[in-house]
C-alpha cells in the first residue's frame, strides 16, 4: 500500500443535522496506476449538508432567543441584538408560531462569511404539545420552508425540511437533548454547473459536558458558544453531474467552542467521528476527523489507501 498526502478542503457550518467534506487531489503521482480521487460528489454532498445545517442552526436560534446573532451583518455582534434592528436582514413573526428571515434582494453577509438573499419561513405550529415553543422544549417541532433563498450564489429549495426534539419530558439540567432531523431540499448551482439534489435522516445530540453547561434546564436557552453536538444518521441524493450518491455519519461531533480560523469565528469544524461516502459505482470513501482535537486535519481512506487532509 502507498501512502500518499493530499488536501481534503472542508468547510463545515451544522447545526444540527450537520457533516461537509470537500476535494481532494492527489500530490504523488509515482505510482503506475492512478488513484480514486473522484471529488464531485463530495463538493456537492458538502454543499448541501452546509446549507442544510445552517437553517436548522438559523431556526434553533430564532426560536431560543428570537435573534440571528451569528448570521448579521459582518461586524461587531451582540447575542444580545435583535435581527429585526440589523441593517442587512430582518426577523418578524417572534411569539406567533411562524417567523419569517428576511435576508433581502441586495446580499446579506453574515459573520460566517456567507452572502445570503430571499427568505426563510419557519413554522412552529406543529409542535405536541403546543406550550413546546423553544428548540430545547420536548415536543417542540420546527418545518422550515424557502422563497428565492440564495447562498453564495447557489439558489437553495427546501422541499421538506423538519426538526423535532426526541428528548423526554421533564428531562433535567445536564441532560443531552435529542432531535430527530429529516431533510430534502434542491439546491441549482451557478453558472449552469449543475443541479443538486439530496436527503438525510439523522439524530441528534446535544452533549452538554462543557464547563460551563451550554443546557442549564427548561427555563434557560440553550447557550450555543458552549455547545457540542453528535450527529449520526445517513444522506443520499443525486449530484450535478446526475450521478447517485449516498453517505454515513458515525458518532460525528462538531465543537462549537473551537475555531481554528481565526478570519470565520463562526465556522466550527468537526473533531472526531467517520463519514463514510459511496459516489455512484465506486467504492466507498471513508473521512475521519480525529479524536477532538481542535484542528483542521484529518484521513480519508479509498481503495486500502489512506491520505491525510487539511480542511
Amino acid at each position: 500500500m502507498k501512502t500518499s498526502k493530499i488536501y481534503l478542503s472542508l468547510v463545515i457550518a451544522l447545526v444540527a443535522c450537520s457533516m461537509a467534506f470537500t476535494s481532494c487531489r492527489k500530490r504523488d503521482k509515482k505510482t503506475d496506476e492512478e488513484p480514486d480521487t473522484e471529488q464531485g460528489t463530495a463538493n456537492d454532498n458538502n454543499l448541501a449538508e452546509t446549507s442544510s445545517s445552517d437553517i436548522e442552526s438559523m431556526g434553533s436560534q430564532v426560536s431560543e432567543a428570537g435573534s440571528l446573532s451569528t448570521y448579521k451583518f459582518n461586524g461587531p455582534v451582540s447575542g444580545a441584538e435583535i435581527l429585526s434592528v440589523a441593517p442587512c436582514a430582518t426577523i418578524s413573526g417572534i411569539g406567533t408560531g411562524t417567523v419569517t428571515v428576511d435576508f433581502g434582494t441586495t446580499g446579506c453577509t453574515g459573520t460566517d462569511g456567507r452572502v445570503r438573499t430571499g427568505k426563510l419561513f419557519f413554522d412552529f405550529s406543529a409542535s405536541s404539545p403546543t406550550t413546546s415553543i423553544y428548540y430545547r422544549n420536548p415536543g417542540f417541532k420546527m418545518i422550515v420552508t424557502s422563497q428565492n433563498y440564495v447562498v453564495d450564489g447557489n439558489q437553495v429549495t427546501i422541499n421538506n425540511k423538519s426538526i423535532t426534539n426526541t428528548t423526554p419530558a421533564g428531562a433535567p439540567a445536564g441532560t443531552n437533548l435529542t432531535w430527530a432531523v429529516s431533510a430534502n431540499i434542491s439546491i441549482v448551482k451557478p453558472n449552469n454547473e449543475g443541479t443538486v439534489n439530496w436527503t438525510c435522516n439523522r439524530t441528534k445530540e446535544l452533549i452538554n459536558t462543557n464547563d460551563p453547561l451550554c443546557y442549564n434546564g427548561q427555563t434557560t436557552p440553550i447557550n450555543w458558544t458552549k455547545a457540542k453536538i453528535k450527529l449520526n444518521g445517513t444522506a443520499s441524493g443525486v449530484n450535478a453531474k446526475g450521478e447517485n450518491f449516498t453517505a454515513t455519519a458515525s458518532n460525528l461531533v462538531r465543537d462549537f467552542t473551537c475555531a481554528p480560523d481565526v478570519s470565520r469565528p463562526h465556522r466550527h469544524p468537526f473533531v472526531s467521528g467517520t463519514i463514510s461516502y459511496t459516489p455512484g459505482n465506486r467504492p466507498t470513501r471513508l473521512i475521519d476527523f480525529g479524536s477532538g482535537s481542535c484542528d483542521l486535519v484529518g484521513t480519508i481512506t479509498i481503495n486500502s489507501q489512506t491520505f491525510s487532509f487539511n480542511f
